[in-house]
Order: structure tokens, then C-alpha cells, then sequence
């Protein structure tokens, strides 16, 4: 498959309301990224970021490409912003885990749409995965409260819930969603509250938004690809 048959795959299947809107509310961003004079770096990362779940929602394997981009920029942002959960999150964790996506998926893609199939957990599992989460999430915002953090319960719990999320993106499970939603709301929190105290980062905290609304917006998609009785 040549480069111009990869990126039609990687297009097909969109309805016209997403060919749309997607791309307006990239194009929103950059409008308000330049007329406020906000970080471009925050720009960058914001734009890879929304790709990479709009790709990754359509079950698009090209969505890695765009994570691994945003993944470099949103790390330098944390780490200027003193949100170490977030810093080490990103380069420790989902720098190596979206490689391994990118290989993990590529085994799973139907051949007529050229998007993964898509999974989801048992019951035990769902109970085993949250439980341990938020035990784990405790335990992480308690060290970062003395590590200097500047929202370390909400940086914490972002953070280990957000370790959850990728697993369970690279597993191709629908209840990443559900993951995604929690961690994309409290985000936003944290870095509009970043933008309140000073932070040159208004990008950013559109892109959480923005994620925000995509998260269940994918939701919506997935649970319809994935028949009802398949859930317990």
C-alpha cells in the first residue's frame, strides 16, 4: 500500500458532519491560539492531541503518529507548568506505549474499513481495573503533594487513570471511553486553573475540552459497533 491508498483508508468511513466539524474546530483553535498570542507549543500539542482522538475514536491506526508528536509537546508543557504526574505520564509511559500500540493494532484492522476491532472488558475485569485505580491514584497524589506539585490530586488521579485509559486504548476496549471522560474533565480543571494563575496555555485547556466532548461523543460510536448483548 502506497502512501495516497494509506491515507484514503485512513479517511474512509467518515460521515460529512465529521469532515466538517473536526476540521473547524482545529481551525477554532488556531484562530484563538493567534489572536490571544498563546504558547505555539501549546498550539502543536493541542492539535496533535485532538487528531489523535478523533483518529483514535474512528479506530484509525494513524492516530500513533499524531500521538507520539503531541505526546513530545504536551511533555514540555508540563513540565514548565510543574505538573510532574503529567510529565512523567507522557514520556515514561505513553511515549512507549503508543509504539506499542502502533504494533498492537496493526494485527487487529478489518481489511474492508482499515479500522481496528474494537473489544470490550468482562465484569471481573472492569471491577479489578477501577479498584486498583483508584487505590493506585491515592497513593500517587499523596507523594506529588510533597514533590512541590501544583494540583497534585487532581495531577495524581489524571495521571494513574490515565495509565488505565492507554491500556485500555491499546487493548481496543470501549471502556477507555468511559476513562478518557473522567480524566478529560478533571484536565481541564487543572490546566484552566493553570491559565487563571498566569499560564500562557488557553490552547490547552481548549484541547481538554475538546476532548472532553469527543470522549463521549466516541462512546456513542463504539457502543453502537458493539452489540448490545455483548454487554454484562
Amino acid at each position: 500500500m502506497n502512501l495516497k491508498e494509506f491515507i484514503q483508508s485512513e479517511l474512509k468511513g467518515w460521515g460529512k458532519a465529521e469532515r466538517i466539524v473536526f476540521p473547524l474546530e482545529i481551525l477554532l483553535i488556531i484562530v484563538l491560539s493567534f489572536l490571544i498570542n498563546d504558547s505555539k507549543i501549546a498550539l502543536v500539542s493541542a492539535i496533535c492531541g485532538i487528531l489523535y482522538t478523533i483518529f483514535a475514536g474512528k479506530g484509525k491506526i494513524s492516530c500513533y503518529a499524531f500521538g507520539l508528536c503531541g505526546t513530545l509537546c504536551y511533555s514540555y508543557l508540563s513540565f514548565v507548568n510543574n505538573l510532574f504526574g503529567n510529565l512523567a505520564l507522557y514520556m515514561l509511559y505513553y511515549l512507549p506505549m503508543q509504539i506499542v500500540g502502533i504494533f498492537r493494532w496493526k494485527k487487529h484492522l478489518k481489511k474492508d474499513s482499515g479500522e481496528i476491532i474494537k473489544t470490550k472488558l468482562s465484569v471481573k475485569e472492569r471491577l479489578i481495573y477501577l479498584i486498583l485505580t483508584i487505590i493506585i491514584s491515592l497513593a500517587v497524589s499523596f507523594i506529588l503533594k510533597y514533590t512541590g506539585d501544583a494540583s497534585p490530586f487532581i495531577d495524581g488521579t489524571t495521571t494513574v487513570f490515565s495509565i488505565l485509559g492507554m491500556l485500555l486504548t491499546v487493548k481496543r476496549c470501549i471502556e477507555q471511553w468511559y476513562v478518557w471522560i473522567l480524566v478529560n474533565g478533571l484536565s481541564a480543571l487543572m490546566w484552566i486553573e493553570a491559565y487563571i494563575q498566569g499560564s500562557n496555555c488557553l490552547a490547552t485547556v481548549i484541547m481538554w475540552l475538546t476532548y472532553f466532548i469527543l470522549a463521549f461523543y466516541f462512546l456513542a460510536g463504539w457502543r453502537k459497533e458493539i452489540k448490545p448483548q455483548a454487554y454484562s
